[in-house]
């Protein structure tokens, strides 16, 4: 049987790249999305294209009843499912001083909440699998015009190590830094390109980095509560 993943905000940009590569290794694909129906669809259909099953599952992750279905749900559909990939993300700009209570729960529910919960689900019904968690490079900083935000994903980051001494050896549990790699929603490419001074290799990196190193961290069975940055050496 064919090992299958269960991506979370699969349907567009860094999701969907995974999903991809993902299915170009042989895997069957439980395929996340919110809002974005017919990008998930499309999506679906070049999946099956590659020869692989893929699944559709609509959630609203700030919702923890659609969080306490969506695991039962993949393993009804892929029971062969033993890779977690907590990508879903909301990314809002705002200070300390402008945070509001809505603010700051839409991102503690989205970015940490749901994966916490999703991990410990999968956990539970995996026998042997891996979760890989999407960090952000900004967690080596601790000042940026994205403070909700950031401290959601040093959260993630600080609970991927945790997890990781808490399931081994039976799940893997790591996690991936991007840098730079695609425009915040609504911003133009040129956004992205002013920031490439600020990266040390000089140039900003692009989603299929992070595909590359989700397959890097699947086929190395060897690393767990890693967090691998993959930013051009931002963090630096």
């Amino acid at each position: 049987m064919a090992n299958a993943a269960l991506i979370t905000g699969a349907a567009k940009r860094i999701g969907r790249e995974i999903a991809l590569a993902l299915a170009g290794k042989g895997f069957d694909i439980a395929l996340h999305y919110h809002d974005s129906q017919k990008e998930a669809m499309r999506l679906a259909g070049e999946i099956r294209a590659l020869g692989r099953a893929c699944e559709t599952f609509q959630a609203n992750l700030a919702d923890m009843s659609q969080v306490a279905r969506l695991v039962p749900a993949v393993f009804d559909a892929l029971p062969n499912c033993n890779l977690l990939v907590n990508n879903a993300a909301v990314f809002e700009r705002g200070r300390f001083l402008e945070a509001g209570p809505d603010n700051f729960d839409r991102h503690f529910n989205i970015n940490l909440k749901a994966p916490f919960f999703l991990a410990r689900d999968f956990a539970l019904r995996c026998n042997k699998g891996h979760i890989i968690n999407l960090l952000d490079a900004k967690i080596a900083k601790n000042a940026g015009p994205y403070f909700v935000y950031s401290m959601t994903k040093k959260s993630l980051a600080d609970f991927t190590k945790m997890a990781a001494a808490e399931l081994a050896p039976n799940v893997r549990v790591n996690g991936i830094c991007p840098g730079p790699m695609l425009p915040p929603p609504g911003m133009p490419q040129e956004y992205l390109e002013k920031l490439a001074p600020l990266v040390p290799l000089g140039h900003v990196g692009n989603p299929k980095l992070i595909a590359q190193s989700v397959i890097f961290l699947v086929e190395n069975e060897f690393i767990t509560g890693q967090w691998l940055f993959v930013d051009g050496g931002q963090h630096l």
